[in-house]
């Protein structure tokens, strides 16, 4: 796939129809390499290089949230060999990531069970975070070690704990109440689901956040995905019609 998208394909987009928020369930990588006789860690490698193309491509087009489903709370069961291989291959994207980040107004944001990442993830994480805070130009919300169950699990408890020590009255909650307990109560809802290598289900990802999110699955694996298609995808999203369950 062509990943040189020109200037004018952009301009076919309708800046005032942009989703705010696109999240990626980013999938194929160990498809992609499987089809080509590689280790699944190529195709976790390879994977990488999309992901960075298609930040770029989101600060250029204007979308202002970008949520990509990085690592899942099931994936810590993979086999040992292939959970180190992708924490060092997490480790060194937001090392060699920090500086266009920076460049390009681009604040990391991360979401997750974090304490589980290894120590010296967490460190390179924290520090990315810390170094990006201030830019404003698109957040780059990395889902890492993330469960949607364990999120609203983790909000029951906070919320239960609350109302039993008289801070929240139990008639009063509401989906905002709700929502400022996840772990997204900085981010608003996506706008656009997009799920790649053809899999036709949500793998326990932004479970209630995506309750009126527009879903698109594309049979490419992630890393064939490309900025042509994503272009395609977005004009696709922006010929629908959001009801929100109304007529």
């Amino acid at each position: 796939m062509n990943s040189n998208t020109s200037s004018s394909a952009y301009k076919d987009l309708d800046p005032a129809k942009l989703p705010s928020h696109v999240a990626i369930i980013m999938d194929g990588n160990g498809r992609w390499a499987k089809k080509r006789l590689l280790n699944r860690i190529k195709g976790h490698e390879r994977g990488s290089e999309t992901v960075r193309a298609i930040v770029r491509a989101c600060r250029k087009i204007g979308i202002s949230y970008l949520t990509l489903y990085a690592f899942s709370t099931e994936n810590w069961q993979r086999p040992r060999s292939e959970v180190t291989a992708l924490m060092t291959l997490l480790k060194k994207f937001l090392e060699s990531e920090q500086k266009e980040m920076l460049d390009n107004n681009i604040r990391l944001y991360a979401i997750g069970q974090i304490e589980r990442l290894p120590k010296n993830v967490r460190q390179v994480l924290y520090k990315a975070m810390t170094l990006t805070k201030k830019n404003n130009g698109m957040i780059l919300n990395l889902a890492l070690s993330y469960g949607g169950r364990a999120e609203i699990v983790k909000m029951v408890k906070e919320i239960a704990i609350k109302a039993k020590d008289d801070i929240i009255d139990p008639d009063s909650i509401t989906p905002e109440i709700i929502s400022e307990h996840l772990y997204t109560s900085e981010i608003p809802d996506p706008d656009l689901l997009i799920r790649t290598s053809g899999e036709m289900r949500i793998s326990n990802f932004l479970l209630w956040q995506i309750a009126y999110t527009e879903i698109y699955v594309t049979d490419t694996l992630w890393p064939d995905f490309g900025k042509d298609e994503f272009v395609r995808i977005l004009q696709d999203y922006q010929q629908r019609e959001r009801r929100y369950g109304k007529v």
